[in-house]
């Protein structure tokens, strides 16, 4: 059944990171100005409460993988909500993580007016990171980065 308790979070559109010691994480877009979370330990079967991550998002889209390394990259807009520049989806950013607990943001990709929202994220055989997002909705930007040196 669902993870998600609504009435706290309305977590939505999630991204689920692997772990080597089989443990399961969920990053999710919420309203409550933070990305959410939610752990298994029994490979999904069940998940724990969903809680607030450190990362915050303006009600907007991310999207995150397990990289080969071990770590894990979140891509997602380090804003909230109103207030003064960069705010909302005037921002887009990566976060890197090794226990999915601790994340620390490694890069902005966007920092201007307009939006930049919708991220997708894939890991090549090569081990280049390619991410895409929507580019102040106009068209799709690609942006190929090397974790190795994040």
């Amino acid at each position: 059944g669902p993870i998600n308790d609504c009435r706290k979070f309305g977590a939505i559109q999630p991204s689920i990171l692997n772990y080597p010691d089989g443990r399961m994480q969920v990053m999710c877009r919420s309203r409550q100005n933070v990305v959410t979370q939610s752990w298994s330990s029994d490979k999904g079967r069940t998940w724990g409460p969903m809680s607030a991550s450190s990362l915050p998002t303006p009600n907007a889209g991310t999207d995150a993988v397990s990289l080969k390394d071990g770590r894990q990259l979140i891509i997602y807009n380090h804003t909230v909500r109103g207030g003064d520049f960069p705010s909302g989806r005037n921002m887009l950013n990566a976060a890197i993580s090794e226990d999915g607990k601790t994340w620390k943001p490694v890069l902005t990709l966007e920092r201007a007016e307009g939006e930049y929202s919708y991220p997708a994220v894939i890991q090549a055989k090569d081990f280049k990171v390619h991410i895409t997002y929507t580019y102040r909705r106009q068209s799709v930007k690609h942006v190929v980065i090397d974790p190795a040196k994040l």
